[in-house]
Order: C-alpha cells, then sequence, then structure tokens
C-alpha cells in the first residue's frame, strides 16, 4: 500500500520554485521504495481542458526515509495549476491534490488544486552566474603574506612564529597584491577576505571604522589598487561585512560609554540597563555571544540601518566589489538584510551576498535576502565521513541527497562549499595529518555542485587545531611547502574549471555492493559523463565495473588507481584512501554502469 503519512509537498520554499523565468521545478516527497511511479498533472487553471498535460516526474534523490521526485514545467502562460498521480508497486493508484488524498482523479479542476498562481520574473530567486563557475580562497590577512614592514604594528613577531589570540605577525594587502600570481597559478578566481577595516584584533571583528581599512593592512587605495589587480586577473572579490556587532573603539559606542543613557546613540545598542557593566562575565548589553569588546548593533534603528547600508554601498561602487560576506548573519533582523539586498543589488546586480549561517537557512534563501550561505551542513556531512570517519558511504550520499532536496536547485548551485574556515580545526589536523585522506575530502569538494572554498594554506599542508592555530603564518618557503599537495590542488581545480559537468547539477550516486566506506558517484552534462569513485578505507579495494560502455572508458591521469580491462568488465584497484576518476564517453548516453567491490 501506497503510505499516505509519508507524502509530501507545499506550494513555495524548495518544493515549487521558479528555476528561472521561464521554468518551473515541482518536487514531491514519498516514503522510499513505496511508490512505483509519480505523474504530475498540470495545466492552466482557466483554460484546463485546452491546456494540459502529464509529465513523468523524475527521482532525483533518496535519504534513509524518503524519495524525493522532481518535474521540470515551462507553463505556457506563466501559471500552472496541478495534482499528483501516485501508482505502488501492486497497482494501486493515489492522487494527491492540494485538498488531500482521493481515489480518483479530480472532475472539479479549479478546485481543490495546487497552485502556482504565476511566474513573475521579480519573483526568481537568481544568484550571479559568475559564482557557479568560481574557486574561492579564504584570506585571513594578518596571516596570508608581508608585504610593507613600514605599517607593521607594534610588537610584531617574526613571520611564521607561534600565533596567539593576541599577537601580530604583519600580514597586509602588499602582501597579497605580491602573490596573486601564486593564486592564479593555483586556479583560484575569487577571494573571500576575513575584515579589512580599522579595529584593535588581530581578526578584526571588533570593527572601529567601517569606511576606513586597517593601517595595518594599508589604506583604502591600496585595497583598490588590489581589487583592480585582482579583476585584471579576472578574480572576483568579497569583503567580510560585520553589521551584526561592532567593536568598542566604534565611535558611537564611546560616545555610549562615556555619556551613558544621554548620548545620542544610547539606543544604537540593545542595552539593558545602566551604567554599562559586566557581572559574572556577562555585559548587561548584548553583544556578539559574550564579548564585551563587540556591542551588538541595533539594525532595527533607522539610524544604524542608514548608517550601514550606507557602508554597504560605499564599498560596492568604491572599490568595484563584487559581494558581501555577512557575518554572523542569522542573528541580524530580516528587514534589514531585505533592504541590504535592495540597495546593494541596486549598486552591482551581479554582486554575490553571502551570509555567514550554520544551521538551515531556507529562510534567508527565498530571493530577498542573500544569494547563498556558508554551506556549514555540507562541510559536517562531508567532515564526518572523510575526516572523523562515523559515516559510511551509503550514510554519507544520503545525507547529501537530504541537503539536495532541502533547497532549490539553483541555492545549491551558488552555495558556499568550505571544509575548514578561521573558525574551524585545519582540515588537515581533522584528518589525522593523512595526506590521502584529506585529498579524498577535496576531491569530492571540487567534482560538487556550488562553489568550493579553499582556507588559505590548506593547499600547501597548513595544519592547527582551533583558533588561534588554524591561524598559522602562511609558509611561502617552497622547500616547506608540501608540493606535491600543491600540485592535487591545481590538477583537480584545473579539471573542475575544464569540464562543467564536474560543477552543474548532474549528480547521481551508486550502489556498491561488498563495500561500506567506498563512495561511488557520478557527474554529468550533455558533452561529460564522469564516474568518481573514492575508497575511503585503510586498505586496499578492488572494484569490478559492468557496463556496455565499457570500452568508452578511461582512467583519468589525476588517479592514483590501476586498471586492468578484461571482456565487458574492468577490474579498477584503489590503494587505502586512494581514488578514481573516470571518464565516459558522451555517446554511451544512459547506460548503466553495475558495481561490486572486495
Amino acid at each position: 500500500m501506497i503510505e499516505l503519512e509519508a507524502i509530501y509537498h507545499r506550494s513555495g520554499l524548495n518544493w515549487s520554485y521558479a528555476y528561472n523565468e521561464s521554468t518551473v521545478h515541482i518536487r514531491l516527497r514519498t516514503k522510499r521504495g513505496n511508490v512505483a511511479q509519480a505523474q504530475l498533472e498540470c495545466g492552466d487553471k482557466y483554460n484546463w481542458d485546452k491546456y494540459n498535460e502529464s509529465i513523468a516526474m523524475e527521482q532525483f534523490a533518496s535519504d534513509g526515509l524518503f524519495d524525493y521526485w522532481q518535474a521540470v514545467i515551462s507553463p505556457r502562460f506563466r501559471r500552472v495549476v496541478y495534482y499528483f498521480a501516485l501508482y505502488g508497486e501492486a497497482g494501486e493508484t493515489v492522487y494527491f491534490l492540494e485538498k488531500g488524498f482521493f481515489d480518483t482523479p479530480p472532475t472539479i479542476l479549479y478546485e481543490g488544486l495546487f497552485d502556482f498562481p504565476y511566474l513573475s520574473p521579480e519573483d526568481v530567486h537568481s544568484p550571479p552566474e559568475w559564482v557557479k563557475e568560481a574557486v574561492f580562497y579564504q584570506i585571513f590577512p594578518e596571516r596570508f603574506a608581508k608585504g610593507d614592514p613600514s605599517i607593521d604594528p607594534e610588537g610584531v613577531l617574526e613571520w611564521g612564529d607561534v600565533p596567539s589570540p593576541t599577537n601580530f605577525f604583519g600580514g597586509d594587502l602588499q602582501g597579497v597584491l605580491d602573490n596573486l600570481d601564486y593564486l592564479v597559478e593555483l586556479g583560484i578566481n575569487a577571494i573571500y577576505f576575513n575584515p579589512l577595516f580599522s579595529a584593535t584584533t588581530n581578526h578584526k571583528y571588533d570593527t572601529k571604522d567601517y569606511m576606513l581599512v586597517d593601517p595595518q593592512f594599508g589604506t583604502n587605495e591600496k585595497l583598490k589598487e588590489l581589487v583592480n589587480a585582482c579583476h585584471n586577473r579576472g578574480i572576483r572579490v568579497l569583503l567580510d561585512g560585520v553589521f551584526n556587532h561592532c567593536g568598542h573603539t566604534f565611535p558611537p559606542f564611546v560616545d555610549v560609554q562615556q555619556n551613558g543613557p544621554a548620548s545620542r546613540y544610547a539606543d544604537w545598542f540593545h542595552i539593558r540597563d545602566w551604567p554599562l557593566k559586566e557581572e559574572d562575565g556577562i555585559p548587561n548589553y548584548a553583544t556578539f555571544g559574550f564579548e564585551p569588546i563587540m556591542p551588538k548593533l541595533n539594525t532595527g534603528n533607522e539610524k544604524v540601518k542608514a548608517y550601514l547600508l550606507e557602508v554597504g554601498r560605499y564599498w560596492i561602487g568604491e572599490l568595484g566589489l563584487d559581494g558581501w560576506r555577512l557575518d554572523v548573519a542569522n542573528e541580524v533582523d530580516r528587514q534589514f538584510w531585505r533592504e541590504f539586498r535592495r540597495e546593494i543589488k541596486r549598486a552591482n546586480p551581479d554582486a554575490y551576498l553571502l551570509g555567514e549561517i550554520m544551521h538551515d537557512a531556507m529562510p534567508w534563501l527565498q530571493g530577498d535576502q542573500f544569494d547563498a550561505v556558508m554551506n556549514y551542513p555540507f562541510t559536517n556531512i562531508v567532515l564526518d565521513f572523510f575526516a572523523r570517519r562515523c559515516a559510511d558511504a551509503n550514510q554519507f550520499a544520503q545525507r547529501i541527497n537530504t541537503q539536495l532536496a532541502s533547497f532549490p536547485q539553483q541555492v545549491t548551485e551558488a552555495a558556499f562549499n568550505l571544509l575548514g574556515s578561521h573558525d574551524t580545526v585545519r582540515l588537515l589536523t581533522l584528518c589525522g595529518g593523512n595526506k590521502r585522506l584529506m585529498k579524498l575530502a577535496v576531491l569530492f569538494q571540487l567534482t560538487f555542485l556550488g562553489a568550493p572554498c579553499i582556507y588559505y594554506g590548506d593547499e600547501i599542508g597548513l595544519d592547527g587545531e582551533h583558533d588561534p592555530y588554524n591561524r598559522k603564518c602562511m609558509e611561502w618557503d617552497p622547500g616547506k611547502q608540501d608540493r606535491e599537495l600543491l600540485g592535487f590542488f591545481r590538477r583537480l581545480i584545473a579539471m573542475r574549471k575544464a569540464h562543467p559537468a564536474l560543477r552543474g547539477s548532474g549528480l547521481r550516486f551508486l550502489t556498491v555492493t561488498g563495500h561500506p566506506q567506498l563512495l561511488a558517484y557520478e557527474r554529468r552534462d550533455e558533452q561529460d559523463r564522469f564516474l568518481l569513485l573514492l575508497n575511503n578505507n585503510e586498505t586496499e579495494c578492488s572494484v569490478t565495473l559492468q557496463s556496455s560502455g565499457m570500452n568508452r572508458m578511461w582512467l583519468d591521469a589525476c588517479s592514483d588507481a590501476d586498471v586492468q580491462r578484461d571482456e565487458g568488465t574492468m577490474q579498477v584497484v584503489l590503494p587505502d584512501f586512494g581514488y578514481a576518476i573516470l571518464h565516459i564517453s558522451a555517446d554511451t548516453g544512459s547506460d548503466a554502469i553495475l558495481l561490486s567491490a572486495r
């Protein structure tokens, strides 16, 4: 029997949405393995008799509980009403309408159907197209490179010494300028900078002046020079916008400290009582966490809002900035972000607005606030399988599929996919120093849809536990860099950029019998088809492939596997924590590939 309690759909969000100005995606959830076929019955609500069609839905993802189905339609008159016909394995049929479940199809077609009222171009969530092609590199400015010793802060340490939460090494904007060719050779075409504006700490999340580059890093003119140099090399630039809170040296907060409730800035902050003080480590004013040096801004205040919107507009216009990464975005009221988006997109319609949200971010991703968020749910799924090794390949695939089903496709295509940052343990450290294990995680990241981001130094083997050790100085001595690992990153990034199939939406996980730690998945588009095999195990693994298109399949040179061919089969021998990337000729179409491992 078809289990009705598992079936879910509602109009809107990730279930029915405009993918572009002419295309609508309709999705449905059913119990895993319970429905043999799903059909979308759809038509025009004003003339169903003349304009209707029946579309077989594709099962595009499955997890441990559910199957997810999708139909892609282009409504002739930009509107559509619809219902679902579900067919069980035993021949039973259920019709699912907005008003409920029925044994027979509806006879009154203007009552009780699901309704997508109108595809308005203004309602389409359209992240910038360039993000789909981007490979980001995150730079923590104080630790990346030192180019101008004359602006070093007082007490600067020798480059490469042991980091602490309070020490300085003299990284600056000139240092980044001096090393742009390195980033180009790596394959980077977008940079996300941690905060660059005037502040007292080495991380600069306690902003003093939102209109001034920190003198420790350089000048406003030097930042403009750097952005222009990046653009000349085809590199986009994101700055970190810290608008949830400021620093204790921000002039309005200094005024509040000095003048108390009489300050004209008193309502720029969330102050519970006077005078300002701390008790048991908790300030009596709202802050980021419980940090007294980071008072929370009242973004509901019109003057605060006007000031921060001007900051956003100014740097977009002054630098030709390509977007903002927005710190602690989920703690700022969403109305502020709606207005922020409107102002930034007016200044640069192609700007990328990236929110820092570590949980389910769907409320912020409906086209009225952010283009994307830092995809920490993806991060955790990947790290659980490859680094922490607390999941098997089947569980990993199911969790990725759940995430794919949880967001509209264009949201996933523009997601910011990271495996580490200034807030996390370094990837190599999480992998226990096992470089081969680290490579597997990076390989999946670089062959998944969305924009991958590399945290500075991961590519040459920097390690480190939590802050401050994840914020080590970049190693520029080639003799101390892991050059083999660097070559791996360069080859994988080049492969991703050369083959749109490796960054597009065509993804399918394959079932492998006999080896729970072997991950197999396909990436494909109209031109290319790839099969990727990742052996997340400390022992060698032999995989047998059977396909009618076997003679049109070849191993990419980037792989560290061996291949042996027999009639109708291919044996792929993967070393411990090894991988294979197999190209498949496009003329094989959808030929099935059967996999078994031992």
